[in-house]
């Protein structure tokens, strides 16, 4: 599957939008206001943003939560309904785009769109990218036991079973080492 560098921004930028969700009652949102809202569009390098309000804030989280929704969704066709209702409540205008040095590209929102329907037109093609391909399985959670966090799955084979294999995947491999020697010293 070919992914262009704006798809892999969008995706990148969706997983990261997601994983700032707080993952249980006693985790911290890392959206937490709107300094915070301000500093994920600039780390993201997402264009065409004017000034951010707490309406802007309130409304990502909405969308947030959508976009979760789609990383959990059973099948193809639950993926493509939460995708068709983010995209199509955004006003999607596809438009092509050279701006900071990059090269003609697709901009799939409105010009002076809210930072909210940015990302769900943006972020939303780029899931559908996976759709149209088949691929909706990429989309992932962590199988970590105690780790939901979200992830797109690139690799080769489709065989990816953690956000990260160097935290929650070397975590359980060292668990299961342990417990295998402590089986084995009987």
């Amino acid at each position: 599957m070919l992914i262009t560098h704006d798809t892999r921004c969008a995706l990148d930028t969706v997983v990261d939008l997601v994983n700032t969700a707080p993952e249980d009652d006693t985790a911290q949102d890392a959206l937490p206001d709107l300094a915070a809202l301000e500093d994920f569009v600039r780390n993201h390098e997402i264009s065409d943003v004017g000034v951010l309000s707490e309406f802007d804030l309130s409304a990502v989280r909405t969308i947030r939560g959508r976009f979760a929704a789609v990383f959990a969704a059973p099948d193809a066709r639950a993926t493509a309904g939460l995708i068709n209702e983010l995209v199509a409540a955004a006003g999607t205008t596809p438009r092509l785009t050279d701006h900071d040095g990059y090269d003609w590209h697709v901009h799939y929102f409105a010009p002076g769109a809210s930072v909210a329907d940015h990302l769900a037109a943006d972020c939303g093609m780029a899931l559908a990218f996976f759709v149209v391909a088949g691929e909706e399985e990429r989309l992932r959670r962590c199988e970590a036991p105690d780790c939901r966090r979200a992830f797109v799955d690139l690799s080769r084979n489709r065989s990816r079973r953690y956000c990260d294999s160097r935290t929650c995947g070397n975590r359980l491999h060292v668990a299961a080492y342990r417990a295998r020697r402590k089986e084995a010293a009987g």
